[in-house]
């Protein structure tokens, strides 16, 4: 008993044991928090890392693709199909968007993703973090009348169908009145109206010149009694012959009806059959937000996206065909809507078409072999042993035999992950350090105590106390220092962590400064999670600094001989 009344006694009134214990507090609060916060990181970086890969998946070796990729998953059921919750299929490849801005064509460099709309989303998280509510319950690539997600001044909000036809009806006046400068230059007289029927335009006159066909060299072509002439093709087959001549009779025809107008066909075809971009849009594309935007702050220090096309703008896209050699191949595509998972790598490099429409563009289809693809992914069911899955394939399934190679999420990012992880662990070291510091302050403080009751220990041990007993005194006044550093460390640890982000607006209040910038971070507020055995091994081991700290004065003291110690008084 009288231990640890001693033990109360010293802790109570001896305040210069107030240091260790406000070092111990200051180690344990800073820990506390420094491991919420990276694991909130941590986890955010988890979530939208995974939120657009499945848990396997088993990508080419070639950008070509491969073949028959049906055969290959029907394999992959056989080996697996108990872990398998879903599949779909991807063509990956590099690209260059074009954007037109201010009559200006800005480049940027994307992975272009051909998705399946019907099953890429069971495999991944991937429409959660589209803009259109309705993309976000089933994407497809058609463009949306308007809602689309956005601050209420953004030019998102505004985009979509009707944005498409406000545009498209200002460019074309434009045009209308371009051309009516263009008809005042030529001819001195400004149009009375407005014509719609190009056959309805003068004839331009010609640059050549009253002796123009003089001034061009005109090629000759050669006879066939030519004898130097190159030899006639034969004659076509009689089928092919009659075919021809039906189709030669059937176009006069159509020229004679339409007054000798080549095009005249053209108007007279329904309104279906002619893109109008008024009512019909290119293939759809889903662009990252980072692609075809510039967050930054405008002059008032407010945080501003800046959107270089928005959904209903047309943008190009050009990206290299499955041939050997490859060509560049470029296309038209509408703007659907704008992927943001907050993580600028896939933000700032990603867009999504229509898997089909990419394999056609690519050339990526044989008439006996069907289409190819990139990439099969696969979603396992919950509980599924990823690494005990992803060794079992790569062993049934090996890298130098089959057209493609096998890789969970993790082992994809991996670089990344363990970067995090990695600097985690060096913080928890550099700030462990602070409650070794603390510990030195306890031995220092201890030593102290242990030589001024000197005589006390005499006392003590005269009245028979044992060198255990004096011993326990100084081990558990350590053990009480890391109770109460520790647990008021923890508390003030938690109580910071669960008022982070008010604390960080009263920092950005004093100092004018943002502590988080949502220019680069992308984050509205900081995210936290609190992990118990964190904490727990935190207050533990700071205990267990404090109780070493403790020991070696303690055995000094127990040492220490009755009368030794009365003469030293």
């Amino acid at each position: 008993m009288y231990k640890l009344m001693l033990c109360l006694r010293y802790l109570r009134t001896r305040y210069i044991a107030l240091a260790s214990i406000i070092s111990v507090t200051l180690g344990v609060a800073t820990m506390v928090v420094v491991n919420a916060v990276m694991s909130g990181f941590s986890h955010e970086m988890h979530i939208r890392l995974h939120g657009i890969l499945s848990d396997v998946v088993m990508e080419s070796h070639s950008l070509d693709g491969f073949y028959q990729w049906q055969k290959h998953m029907d394999a992959v059921k056989a080996v697996a199909g108990d872990d398998i919750e879903d599949m779909t299929v991807t063509v990956h490849v590099p690209a260059m968007l074009n954007l037109r801005v201010r009559d200006q064509w800005y480049p940027r460099q994307v992975t272009v993703i051909g998705i399946d709309d019907e099953t890429y989303n069971k495999v991944s998280d991937f429409s959660k973090y589209l803009k259109h509510p309705a993309n976000r319950q089933q994407v497809d690539f058609n463009l949306k009348e308007n809602g689309y997600d956005g601050p209420d001044d953004s030019k998102l909000v505004e985009s979509g169908w009707e944005y498409r036809r406000d545009k498209i009806k200002y460019q074309r006046e434009l045009e209308d009145e371009m051309r009516r400068f263009e008809t005042l230059h030529q001819t001195g007289r400004m149009p009375e109206a407005r014509r719609t029927n190009p056959n309805e335009f003068a004839a331009m006159p010609s640059p050549l010149g009253e002796n123009g066909a003089a001034e061009v060299d005109v090629v000759t072509p050669k006879f066939a009694d030519d004898p130097s002439a190159p030899p006639l093709p034969g004659p076509p087959p009689s089928d092919l012959a009659d075919r021809m001549a039906k189709q030669a009779t059937q176009a006069v025809n159509a020229l004679a009806a339409a007054g000798g107008d080549p095009f005249a066909q053209r108007y007279k075809q329904p309104e279906s059959t002619t893109f109008d971009p008024m009512k019909h849009q290119a293939p759809g594309i889903i662009l990252g937000m980072a692609v075809a935007s510039i967050r930054q702050r405008d002059a008032d220090g407010n945080v501003k996206d800046i959107f270089l096309a928005v959904p209903g703008d047309d943008v190009r896209l050009t990206f290299p065909s499955a041939e050997s050699p490859p060509k560049a191949i470029s296309e038209t595509f509408t703007v659907v809507d704008f992927y943001e998972s907050k993580m600028n790598e896939y933000d700032a490099g990603f867009a999504f078409v229509p898997l089909s429409k990419l394999q056609s563009l690519r050339y990526m289809t044989h008439p006996e072999l069907g289409s190819a693809i990139s990439t099969i992914q696969i979603r396992l069911k919950p509980g599924a042993n990823l690494q005990e899955f992803t060794n079992r394939l790569r062993s049934e399934f090996p890298a130098e035999v089959y057209p493609f190679r096998i890789q969970s999420w993790k082992d994809m990012q991996g670089p990344l992950l363990a970067a995090v992880q990695m600097e985690k662990t060096i913080l928890n070291i550099l700030l462990f350090l602070i409650i070794g510091v603390a510990g030195f302050g306890i031995l220092a403080t201890f030593y102290m105590i242990v030589v001024e009751k000197t005589k006390d220990i005499g006392i003590l041990k005269s009245l028979g106390a044992s060198g255990g007993g004096i011993m326990s005194i100084f081990v558990g006044y350590g053990l009480s220092l890391g109770i109460v550093g520790s647990g008021v460390g923890c508390i003030l640890g938690l109580l910071f962590v669960w008022n982070i982000n008010h604390v960080a607006r009263l920092i950005e209040i004093i100092t004018g400064q943002e502590v988080f910038d949502p220019t680069i971070y992308y984050f509205q507020e900081i995210p936290t999670i609190v992990e118990p055995m964190a904490i727990v091994m935190v207050v533990t081991g700071a205990m267990l600094i404090a109780v070493m700290a403790s020991v070696l004065p303690a055995i000094r003291a127990a040492r220490l001989h009755p009368v030794e110690a009365l003469r030293y008084e």
